[in-house]
């Protein structure tokens, strides 16, 4: 196939670049290329999809398929103009960040109400906490369907993307905390559940979607398991054995300012119970159903443990430090000991 991804240069499209181009596919990168490189083997455009005019560059090179990530829906909107007559399958990278209900359990994207549009002067989110964030993703699902109708379009709502070169602090800091050893504070309860993808394994899904002509709308995420499990399986990829976890009541953490979710003081991939139940436990099924492979989690572990070792200078480094640590389970400690 001749695949154009808009994007490519970071992290989800860059690895489906690099992945589609392992497969002997013809792989166009488009991008200002502010953010990073595309792979080796890939064909990159420099663009700016802040010019309404820029994708009309690349409507007569002939692609079978396009992969967009954008947030912006003005990106979208110009790049459906530009290439929708011009090619067969389109992409989009949406997110479960456009759901209404995030403390249901085991939804699927073919039953779980959606937030409304963005508002007509939001074309972006507009602040570091990314508000309108999914009602602009929502926007763009939209255009995308009436662009390039149900028969030719194909909606992926990723979860959480983990994996080598993941831009946020959410699971490497768990790689970097379990591989520290010694106590470690755990949030919530052991049955709390957690569920992510594995950035390759996405990749490789979208590039089985454009191959295949996937259509309809999906959630991107892996089967949900317990917190004890994640942590327990961060631990045995890094070769560590029996690691020492002290479950930490969520109101306890909440009343130390303790964060949810990612960030400084935050304990990643832990949100608050019962109104999040729903974020991190979606019915993985419907996407297992139409091709999705899911690696086991310590090759996730290794690969994103390897990336942390020869890249350390790209990694976020959020979470809660060692120091803010013991403080809290010291204090926990005296309060559950009486």
């Amino acid at each position: 196939m001749r695949i154009l991804i808009l994007g490519g240069t970071r992290f989800l499209g860059r690895a489906l670049a690099r992945f589609a181009v392992a497969r002997g596919h013809d792989v166009t990168c488009a991008a200002r290329g502010v953010s990073g490189v595309a792979p080796s083997g890939a064909r990159f455009v420099a663009i700016d999809r802040d010019d309404p005019a820029a994708p009309a560059s690349l409507a007569g090179d002939g692609f079978d398929a396009v992969v967009d990530v954008t947030r912006q829906v003005s990106h979208a909107r110009h790049a459906l103009a530009a290439l929708a007559d011009h090619v067969d399958h389109w992409s989009f990278v949406s997110t479960i960040s456009v759901y209404a209900d995030n403390a249901t359990p085991g939804q699927t994207a073919a039953d779980a109400p959606v937030l409304p549009p963005a508002p007509p002067d939001v074309d972006a989110p507009v602040d570091p906490d990314n508000r309108w964030y999914g009602e602009c993703k929502v926007s763009i699902e939209r255009l995308v369907r009436e662009r390039m109708g149900e028969d030719r379009s194909f909606i992926c709502r990723a979860g959480l993307i983990v994996g080598a070169e993941d831009p946020s602090d959410r699971f490497p800091y768990w790689v970097r905390r379990l591989a520290r050893g010694g106590e470690v504070l755990a949030p919530g309860r052991p049955t709390d559940r957690v569920q992510f993808v594995d950035v390759d394994d996405l990749a490789g899904w979208l590039l089985h979607a454009a191959g295949a002509r996937l259509v309809g709308t999906y959630d991107g995420v892996g089967p949900a398991m317990s917190r004890e499990e994640l942590l327990n399986g961060v631990a045995a990829g890094l070769g560590v054995a029996d690691p020492h976890l002290t479950w930490v009541d969520q109101d306890f953490l909440l009343a130390r300012d303790v964060r949810e979710w990612s960030g400084e003081r935050a304990l990643p991939l832990w949100a608050r119970l019962p109104e999040w139940a729903g974020l991190m436990d979606r019915d993985a099924r419907p996407a297992l159903d139409a091709s999705l492979t899911v690696r086991p989690l310590s090759d996730t572990v290794r690969a994103t443990a390897t990336w942390m070792t020869a890249r350390p200078d790209d990694v976020r480094q959020g979470g809660l430090d060692p120091a803010e640590e013991a403080v809290v389970l010291r204090e926990w400690q005296a309060v559950r000991d009486g």
